[in-house]
């Protein structure tokens, strides 16, 4: 079968993966389409240490093949968006309802798959850049066969990373302001989040004036090129900043950038060595720097939740598919993501 691998040192669309039977506890998936965030491209870069061979992809929508042993809730033939934790469902932080906080769905990569007899790691507990693969059941979540699955694909980390942000991490409220400084995939969730929240300001920042119109379609309410006029609109400050460049100076904007108990997001992927700084001074108005991890997600019950909101045309899913790319064009999908001509690259099979 085709897929999209990274060896270390380049990516290639092969056409000779194999992959195993699903365990128990497990489901095959035929991957329909599968959106490419920067995430994967962050682990061809290094910015995302990750072992290789590796079966790229993370952000896949398809159809289940087969179940094993004890999965109920998926059955063949049924349409599943997928979601990165491959979490117990049995420790402290699962019976809390805090999956993403799963020890069991951090750092342990599994290898379903094989190439000319050698075995390849899974990205993310997902490798959604291959025509089938295996998951935790868990992972599965049915969605209805009415929703386009290219625009369901997205769902699996964009939209559970931006949206959650907003809605279980930051918690915005009616009549909060928030700032969001950029305007990819993960940006425009948050502005749609926000938007989604009841926020009475959302003033998205991006260096491409290009995005303009994108942002305010998904709900902002100001524009600007820089953040340097954050301030004419928010003179006090923002009550929510939420950073999804994943760069240390823009980590620091959004800090300065904070109202009094204000709390800033970071959703941006600096290098895993990256360090940023603030003033501690200013923390103490009660103000708050948040890491979030995958949204603060719960994804049976979060892609559920979002499926519904886009059949009600609350959640914008169609307009983030800029434009969809056969797999063997990965190259090209890559470099519109890269370059950021598309909000989303979406990759079919």
């Amino acid at each position: 079968m085709r897929g999209v691998i990274f060896d270390g040192k380049q990516t290639r669309v092969v056409d000779d993966l194999e992959i195993r039977d699903p365990g128990p506890g497990e489901v095959l998936v035929a991957i329909s389409a599968a959106g490419l965030c920067h995430s994967d491209l962050s682990v061809v870069d290094g910015t995302i240490p990750f072992p290789v061979p590796v079966v790229l992809g993370h952000e896949g929508a398809g159809v289940v093949e087969a179940v094993g042993a004890g999965v109920v809730h998926v059955r063949p033939g049924d349409h599943v968006a997928l979601s990165t934790l491959a979490n117990c469902g049995a420790c402290a932080q699962c019976d809390r309802g805090r999956p993403t906080m799963c020890r069991k769905a951090i750092g342990m990569p599994q290898q379903p798959f094989s190439r000319e007899g050698r075995t390849l790691y899974q990205f993310a507990s997902n490798s959604a850049f291959a025509e089938r693969t295996v998951v935790k059941a868990v992972q599965a979540v049915k969605i209805p066969k009415d929703i386009p699955l290219p625009s369901a694909a997205l769902i699996g980390c964009g939209v559970l990373t931006g949206v959650g942000a907003v809605l279980n991490r930051a918690r915005v409220d009616h009549g909060d302001r928030v700032l969001v400084i950029g305007t990819g995939g993960i940006g425009l969730n948050v502005i749609q989040g926000a938007r989604l929240a009841g926020a009475l300001t959302i003033v998205a920042v991006d260096a491409n004036p290009a995005k303009e119109a994108v942002a305010r379609q998904f709900g902002a309410t100001h524009f600007l090129t820089s953040t340097e006029g954050v301030r004419d609109i928010l003179p006090t400050g923002a009550d929510h900043a939420f950073e999804c460049v994943g760069r240390v100076e823009l980590v620091r904007q959004a800090v300065d950038l904070l109202d009094r108990h204000g709390q800033a997001i970071l959703l941006g992927v600096p290098p895993a060595t990256a360090e940023a700084s603030f003033l501690v001074s200013s923390m103490y108005l009660d103000k708050s720097i948040l890491g979030c991890r995958y949204g603060s997600s719960r994804p049976q019950r979060d892609i559920a939740l979002y499926a519904e909101l886009y059949r009600d045309g609350r959640l914008l899913l169609d307009e983030l598919v800029t434009e969809t790319y056969p797999i063997e064009d990965f190259e090209k999908a890559a470099d519109d993501a890269h370059q950021g001509r598309v909000a989303r690259a979406v990759l079919t099979f």
